[in-house]
């Protein structure tokens, strides 16, 4: 189908939230796509589509016990058919009401995944077994048991939530039977201290869901009565709305907790059902942290800030029908619909239990109200409390800034906690003993979120035989691990570090040749070590590398194995993608920041040829500018190609990964923002121009989310561009009167900035050709379908260029192969019209161009 003019309608097979399971027959039998649905939609040229259907590479998971490694393949692209399955839209939670599975990821941004092969491999001898799995299973990423025997995974069919476990030995694996987990909250299955048992949510055996007869909902009513404080804009994602949508989220959050042998499948029913959201249990297998649910429930909030029950159950105990075995009360949380923006509830907060020791629980409470801005010489308290919990909690430490987290090593004396500033965007790290009287601390690293040069890495965990994650520790020493963010780019490092001399030593960097990353010891010998190993032409695999072996290496370069033994020999889907060069170009701003981008060149590609190029960037807010020009990613991993990154198969250059800062105050960059913006595209196309890569006259934009708003105002404030692609925006930033992105201002604290970062009020002046799509199920609240759709409203009213592509049944990221290729056709056909063949552009007076 070739359309010449297509502006999909925005549509969508979801369930209205209103309707019942019962009254959705019909609706599913209309709505739903069939074998032929795909005809409706446009799709690349062939070697594009190759490309694009080709498999992707599997994800490595070593087994905690070190010695499998699970590689899991994806199928990357779900039919429309399975993107268009009714859903039920239930405060922040979009569930599909046939089996009780979640309909799209946490926050809205996609729909997950299916697993299409999972591969077992020995770390001793590379020995390969594949795991047989149904047929027409969509399985979820497999959870590996702490002794390394056995993994779970969740099977979602058209009927239930399954819940399936697999023999890390011979890979068969086998249903659970009778078991139906609800997902609606999460936490629906982990494996119970014991490695032997599954802690589980069961749906619940209810009548016919409750029935809304057309007509019968009632007004939907909410009320402020004068309190101050705002609702921060990602708390407004479907919402419940009447009293029929609360019936209907008592309805399918209701779950069973739940105890399921993984060898006999025998099921232990444990306390009564409830609306039940995290769960976390104790090292001793015996208690757990239970959060419950509790109405009155919000029409302005998601579920997360509902009120709650928190309190300790004991598994053990069998109390009498209709009673929970609770031992321990630790709160009942009010509804927090009033927590500032960047802000924390008020009351207890971000349970974990101590990994060594049999059940002592550590929370964190606000010391400031929650509220980041205001003054406060201490911001957050942390709490323990041990079994038996029959005495007050005790304090253990106060931070300066808000809590980030208490890492705790094997060692019981030793742990880690990290508090930090979201005003600077700084953050400390202390070691801490909490069973030390004089509660000393010694800070160990103290730096900007934004520093990627001198990060230190993430410590090096291993799980308990109890399950529980702690800092791997030998002796005085931790291991490091990390991206190894330099000027030439990414190189994965491992290093070990003292904490008593706070010194460190490299053991292994990737090369600046390739892009290698640690994965995990082989075994237990620490001098061995497993990695991903991957180049610009070298399909990912796995290595076993040994440290202080192999020839002297380059100074200042740890010395091990230069090639090391290849664990797995993965093939290339896609040969013809490396005909594609990339390297890294550094560069500078005018006001001096430093800036690099990733260029792309197409296959056959002779130097010197000007070429039509196409821009993407994500802006990034930087509270330091010499943070702002640090390099980030590589040049050196596997080349694949998706969405934009598929033109250059079209004979299109790209310019990838732009750096584009937003470089100020965090409480005011925006400020310059749109002037920041032009000047960070401006410095990248001059330097593609003068390597002799981009012809100046033939350059296209796009961005996805706030890099469609960027796209959007590049084309609205200068004519760098002749075309523009911007995907899922927001650009109308009153829609979001109370902060986006880092400007915490609202929209009646800063009117102009708001005004002058929206394309919206802008469109009269936007001139240039620019295809707006979008999905039409976006659930992301700062980028409603709306937004679009009035953005094209605008330009169109106004006698601009421009097409607007609403993709059915799409959230915030685009799922189904369908609506990906449909992007692709869009994209290709936007940008060989408006850019590959335009005529010769004649600038607008006052309007920053590219050099010549």
């Amino acid at each position: 189908m070739q359309a010449k003019h297509l502006i999909y309608g925005i549509m969508s097979a979801t369930l209205a939230v209103g309707m019942t399971p019962t009254a959705t027959a019909a609706s599913k039998a209309a709505t739903s796509p069939t074998a032929s649905a795909s005809s409706a939609y446009n799709r690349p040229p062939k070697e594009i589509l190759d490309v694009m259907r080709a498999p992707p590479p599997p994800s490595p998971s070593l087994s905690p016990t070190r010695d499998k490694l699970m590689l899991v393949t994806m199928d990357e692209y779900p039919s429309i058919a399975k993107v268009a399955t009714p859903f039920l839209r239930l405060a922040g939670v979009r569930i599909e009401p046939g089996n009780q599975s979640q309909h799209d990821t946490p926050g809205g941004y996609g729909i997950p995944p299916c697993v299409s092969a999972i591969d077992l491999v020995q770390v001793a001898d590379g020995k390969q077994t594949a795991v047989k799995l149904p047929a027409g299973a969509c399985p979820r990423r497999p959870v590996w048991s702490a002794d390394g025997q056995r993994f779970a995974f969740e099977n979602i069919s058209s009927e239930a939530v399954e819940l399936w476990v697999g023999d890390a030995r011979t890979g068969a694996v086998r249903r659970l039977p009778g078991v139906r987990l609800n997902q609606m909250f999460g936490d629906q299955m982990q494996w119970m201290p014991d490695q032997k048992t599954l802690l589980v949510k069961l749906t619940t055996a209810q009548k016919a869901p409750p029935e809304a007869p057309p007509g019968s909902d009632g007004p939907g009513i909410q009320e402020s009565l004068g309190a101050t404080g705002q609702s921060s804009t990602y708390e407004n994602r479907d919402t419940l709305r009447n009293r029929h949508d609360e019936q209907l989220f008592e309805y399918y959050g209701r779950s069973q907790l739940a105890l399921v042998d993984a060898a006999s499948g025998k099921i232990t029913p444990v306390g009564k059902p409830g609306l039940y959201e995290e769960l976390d249990v104790a090292p001793d297998g015996r208690h757990a942290v239970v959060t419950e649910i509790r109405p009155p429930y919000s029409y302005v909030t998601t579920f997360d800030r509902f009120p709650k029950q928190i309190d300790i159950w004991d598994l053990t105990q069998r109390p009498a029908k209709g009673a929970n075995p609770v031992v321990h009360e630790i709160a009942a949380l009010p509804l927090a619909d009033r927590v500032p923006n960047r802000g924390v509830p008020v009351g207890p907060r971000n349970f974990s239990w101590r990994p060594t020791e049999a059940a002592t629980l550590v929370w964190a409470e606000a010391l400031d109200g929650g509220n980041p801005n205001v003054q406060a010489a201490e911001r957050d308290k942390l709490m323990m409390l041990k079994a038996p919990f029959n005495t007050a909690p005790v304090e253990i430490a106060r931070t300066e800034q808000r809590y980030a987290g208490l890492n705790w090593s094997e060692q019981p004396g030793v742990a880690l906690l990290s508090d930090y500033d979201v005003n600077r965007k700084w953050v400390r790290t202390w070691q801490l003993n909490v069973d030390d009287a004089k509660n000393a601390r010694r800070l160990v690293w103290d730096m900007s979120s934004d520093e990627k040069y001198a990060d230190p890495g993430r410590p090096v965990r291993r799980q308990l035989a109890n399950g529980f994650s702690v800092i791997r520790q030998d002796g005085d020493t931790i291991f490091l691990s990390g991206a190894g963010s330099s000027p030439d780019g990414d190189r994965p490092f491992l290093d070990k570090f003292n904490l008593k001399t706070q010194q460190s030593e490299r053991l292994f960097r990737s090369t600046k040749t390739s892009y290698e990353q640690f994965i995990g010891f082989a075994g237990n010998d620490t001098g061995r070590l497993l990695t991903w190993y991957q180049s610009a032409t070298e399909t990912p695999n796995a290595f076993v590398r040994t440290l202080g072996a192999g020839s002297a290496a380059a100074a200042g370069e740890p010395v091990y194995a230069s090639s090391g033994v290849a664990l797995t020999r993965l093939t290339d889907p896609t040969p013809e993608v490396r005909q594609i060069k990339k390297r890294l170009v550094k560069y500078k701003r005018a006001d001096g920041i430093e800036l690099s981008f990733t260029l792309y060149t197409p296959p056959g590609y002779k130097e010197g040829t000007r070429l039509p190029t196409i821009l993407n960037a994500y802006p990034l807010d930087y509270a330091d500018a010499s943070k702002a020009g640090q390099t980030t990613g590589s040049q050196a991993t596997f080349t694949r190609l998706r969405q934009y990154r598929l033109l250059l198969l079209s004979g299109y250059a790209i310019i990838d990964s732009a750096a584009f800062p937003i470089v100020g105050d965090p409480r005011k960059a925006y400020d310059t923002y749109t002037e920041q913006l032009v000047a960070n595209a401006k410095a990248a196309v001059d330097e593609a121009v003068r390597l002799g890569v981009t012809d100046p006259e033939r350059v296209g934009v796009t961005g996805h989310s706030h890099g469609a708003l960027m796209t959007a105002n590049l084309l609205a404030h200068s004519s760098l561009f002749r075309a523009g692609a911007a995907t899922s925006g927001s650009y109308n930033k009153s829609l979001t009167p109370f902060g986006f992105q880092n400007e915490r201002r609202s929209v009646w604290e800063a009117p102009d900035v708001y005004t002058k970062a929206s394309t919206f009020f802008y469109a009269d002046k936007l001139k240039t050709p620019l295809l707006i799509v979008h999905g039409a199920d976006d659930a992301n609240p700062g980028t409603t379908p709306l937004q679009s759709v009035k953005l094209y409203e605008a330009i169109r009213g106004n006698g601009g260029v421009t097409r607007l592509v609403m993709l059915p049944h799409e959230p915030h990221w685009y799922a189904a192969r369908e609506s990906n290729e449909q992007l692709v056709y869009e994209m290709l056909r936007w940008f060989d019209k408006y850019v590959k063949n335009a005529p010769a552009a004649t600038p607008a007076a006052g309007t920053q161009t590219a050099s010549r």
